[in-house]
């Protein structure tokens, strides 16, 4: 199993559709007992927070933010981690909204501090 996600800041490769995650948005991650949470804020992102359980590889949560035109939006997420080469964790995301239409793919991978 890869390392724990706790204290770890992650960041999309990617941005996503206007006004949702892209890649100034920052995760600062939690884990203890199976259990993670973090709280994301970055671009068009005011506050976001998720919350969910890991098993292994796999992390299953809930998500809800906060965006800067005061709309409100929550989903839910299943992500695989991963170690890459150098260390850093990454996390493949496959996700849908629940507040609106939609879904998708994403990447997230921890940030070094000379990468933040």
């Amino acid at each position: 199993m890869p390392r724990s996600l706790d204290g770890l800041v992650l960041a999309p490769v990617a941005d996503q559709a206007p006004g949702q995650v892209g890649t100034r948005t920052r995760f600062t991650y939690h884990e203890e007992d199976g259990e993670i949470w973090a709280e994301y804020a970055g671009g068009d992102v005011v506050r976001g927070h998720l919350v969910g359980t890991r098993d292994g590889d796999r992390l299953d949560f809930r998500y809800v933010q906060l965006k800067e035109d005061r709309t409100t939006s929550s989903g839910h997420c299943v992500s695989t981690v991963e170690e890459l080469p150098d260390g850093r964790l990454r996390l493949t995301e496959t996700w849908e909204w629940e507040s609106q239409e939609g879904s998708g793919t994403s990447v997230v991978e921890e940030v070094t501090e000379s990468a933040s």
